[in-house]
């Protein structure tokens, strides 16, 4: 029975206005969402979602969401919760580029601060928890460490999708022995193949079709298109690692000044949600056309676009891989083997970034000891961070 699309909306909003953090803080949230308290997904299924959006382009943590859409209402479902999760942070990228005041001064960096230090507290507790289920044994103990060994000398999506083959490998050697999963426990998603081979077909004519027609076309709009299209096509990892992408595509062209795209930059840390989202911040202010609200719906669809596609396409195949003979083994590795890439990602930039002294690890134990011990609500936790922030760091 599907759910509800206007509750998956709504369940997506909600995490789309009070998700900071990044990609990895955000599927730290998703997990406490649909993993512990809706029990939407088993630990399982969701490690699997979180290692095909690894290995694929495109933003992962916006892929994990359009997927969990899929198997909770279908494609329907799949798109509610992609725009449940995007719109807030569009919308506030939009409102700057309109003019809205950046956030200045030293009460507003002391509240961005703490949003940076609560996400080490949201990662850290998806690692702990993801461990004790995907882990249970040496051997997944062991492809864990050393897909955080590899992630850590090779900081980079190349890094994370080495690691996840490895965890593969090593599954399929040494995780034999293990139950095999229940039925319930694997993932489903209700995908005909039809539709998946023609999302995959659309994604390829658009990847190899848009430069054509660019070049063909006087419409900017094309080019522009054609522009996010690619960024968003051909970048793994997603987040920071498109900026140098749209910096080519943007700034060198003079569609969009330097000084005006390094300030977008900066808002877009401040805003939870996708930073896959800077897209609209940029269409909004380009001075080819269509800029304003048009240009900022062109280039946020023309962005995400090839990962929804690609999800979509891949997700049904994905599944049935895990029906063969070696691939409950291989999933095994592959579920051990995410909880060290999220394991390494704690470490750098999560903590690197957010943890820079006493204080800091102080507000990060006690929002972990809230989420940990108290099971707060993580829209909770990141209002008393935020607050924490302010006050220790802000004056």
């Amino acid at each position: 029975m599907r759910d509800p699309i206007g509750a998956i909306f709504a369940v997506f909003l909600r995490l789309g206005v009070t998700s900071f953090g990044g990609p990895i803080a955000h599927l730290g949230y998703y997990r406490t969402e649909f993993v512990e308290r809706r029990r939407w997904l088993s630990e399982a299924a969701y490690a699997d979602l979180v290692a095909l959006c690894q290995l694929l382009p495109g933003p992962a943590s916006s892929q994990v969401s359009f997927a969990v859409g899929l198997s909770r209402g279908g494609l329907a479902g799949g798109l509610a919760a992609w725009l449940g999760f995007t719109l807030p942070s569009a919308l506030a990228m939009v409102l700057f580029a309109r003019g809205a005041a950046l956030l200045a001064g030293p009460l507003s960096a002391g509240l961005l601060h703490g949003l940076q230090v609560v996400a080490v507290a949201v990662v850290a507790q998806a690692v702990w928890s993801m461990a004790r289920s995907l882990c249970p044994d040496r051997p997944r103990a062991t492809i864990a460490v050393i897909a955080t060994l590899i992630v850590t000398a090779a900081p980079t999506a190349i890094g994370q999708i080495v690691a996840i083959l490895v965890g593969a490998a090593a599954g399929a050697w040494l995780c034999r022995e293990a139950p095999a999963l229940a039925a319930a426990e694997r993932l489903s998603v209700p995908v005909p193949r039809a539709l998946a081979i023609g999302a995959l077909a659309l994604f390829a004519l658009l990847l190899f079709g848009l430069p054509i027609a660019a070049a063909v076309s006087s419409v900017p709009a094309v080019a522009v298109a054609d522009a996010f299209y690619r960024a968003g096509a051909l970048v793994f990892g997603g987040g920071h690692v498109v900026l140098p992408l749209l910096h080519a595509s943007v700034v060198e062209p003079g569609w969009v000044s330097e000084g005006a795209f390094l300030s977008g930059y900066g808002a877009a840390q401040a805003v939870p949600g996708p930073l896959f989202t800077f897209a609209a911040y940029l269409g909004a202010i380009m001075t080819e056309p269509p800029a304003g609200w048009p240009g900022a719906a062109l280039c946020l669809i023309a962005i995400f676009l090839p990962g929804l596609l690609l999800v979509l396409g891949v997700l049904p195949f994905w599944v049935a891989l895990g029906r063969a003979a070696l691939m409950p083994a291989s999933l095994r590795g592959v579920n051990a083997a995410v909880v060290g890439v999220l394991l390494g990602a704690l470490y750098d930039p999560v903590w690197t970034k957010g943890i820079g002294g006493p204080a800091d690890f102080a507000l990060a134990l006690v929002a972990f000891a809230l989420l940990v011990i108290w099971k707060t609500p993580p829209w909770l936790v990141v209002l008393v961070s935020a607050a924490g922030g302010a006050a220790i760091f802000g004056r």
